[in-house]
């Protein structure tokens, strides 16, 4: 089969498209012939070198959509065939303590980041992990969805809390979680704040539901927050930028306010007044991906047409080194998805 995959950690240049023996279903597994996935920063990250440990030569890509093409001992052969997408989320149940402190590979692991992924023409992934894709619904729109979506609903509901008619503010706002999050607040009744670059991303985060979408290169995130929730503050901070943004993060709240982080972008090292923290009584919260509960509300409402993921463009999988580089320059607005052939996804 054909897969893209880098052997050493580095740049895009460490990626090369190579021919690799098609994988064999183990017990509890499928084999997925990809219609199409779909790029994240977290296969930037994971390129680059984090995690430290991870199979080589590597196949990145956490999400993907097609067909079940076998299974392996243990699972029911109806399943062949199936159009399905993947939730990306492994070993789920470390993080709610029931495997916590077991042996180090049932911790809590992504798809494509601690195991192989989706860049291939087949892949494979825990049958339970499997969710139906309706026929109306394209195989690029599932592949898009799933990551982003799913940390996105945890981060504002699961983690958050977001109730109606409360204020919300989503930073990164040209990326693939936040504008799956702006659509998702809005839905839910609250007032949507996010903080994107340029003109052209404010306008589209509008079209996508963000009642005040502000330009953070018209003047200092501090001032344009300040001037657009006055007083008043936010409720609920989504943060996926970190370093740059997190005092000016932790000032805009409103008492009682929370504060939930599943990136540091700019990065890890935030410097907390902690005064504002115990005298508003402000939350600070950590997420990551999502319960296999998560991925289920989420993906339901793409495939209902409630919300929809942001595709910024298709490119054949022989072009994935170009969509990173172009990832990476930070020239994407919502997700590039990947699909084997030029032609597209069937």
């Amino acid at each position: 089969m054909r897969a893209v995959v880098f052997s050493e950690h580095g740049g895009p240049e460490v990626l090369q498209q190579v021919e690799l023996p098609t994988p064999v279903p183990g017990p509890g597994q499928v084999r997925i012939r990809v219609a199409a996935s779909s790029l994240n920063h977290l296969d930037l990250w994971v390129r680059r070198g984090l995690p430290l440990r991870i199979p080589m030569p590597h196949i990145g890509g956490s999400d993907m959509a097609g067909w079940v093409d076998a299974v392996g001992p243990g699972v029911d052969a109806v399943l062949e065939g199936a159009r399905v997408v993947v939730d990306p989320t492994l070993d789920w149940a470390w993080i709610t303590g029931v495997r916590r402190g077991g042996p180090p590979e049932l911790e809590f692991r992504v798809l494509g980041e601690h195991t192989q992924g989706a860049f291939a023409e087949f892949a494979l992934a825990p049958a339970e992990n499997l969710r139906h894709v309706p026929d109306h619904v394209a195989f690029e729109t599932a592949a898009a969805a799933g990551l982003v979506f799913v940390t996105a609903w945890r981060a504002l509901f699961g983690r958050g809390g977001l109730q109606a008619g409360e204020r919300v503010l989503v930073t990164g706002g040209s990326g693939g979680v936040a504008t799956a999050a702006v659509q998702l607040a809005r839905q839910a009744g609250a007032e949507v704040f996010v903080l994107t670059s340029g003109e052209a991303n404010v306008q589209r985060l509008q079209a996508l539901g963000a009642h005040h979408a502000l330009d953070r290169t018209a003047g200092s995130p501090a001032d344009l927050l300040r001037a657009a929730t006055g007083r008043r503050g936010v409720d609920l901070v989504v943060d996926s930028v970190g370093e740059v943004l997190w005092e000016t993060l932790i000032r805009t709240l409103a008492p009682a306010g929370r504060l939930v982080t599943y990136g540091a972008t700019t990065g890890p090292r935030a410097v907390t007044d902690l005064r504002h923290v115990f005298w508003k009584q402000l939350s600070i919260l950590g997420t990551t991906m999502g319960s296999p509960a998560d991925f289920t509300r989420a993906m339901e409402m793409v495939f209902r047409g409630d919300v929809a993921p942001v595709i910024h463009r298709v490119v054949p999988l022989a072009d994935l080194r170009g969509a990173q580089e172009e990832l990476e320059a930070g020239d994407v607005f919502g997700k590039i998805v990947v699909v084997p052939e030029a032609g597209g996804a069937a």
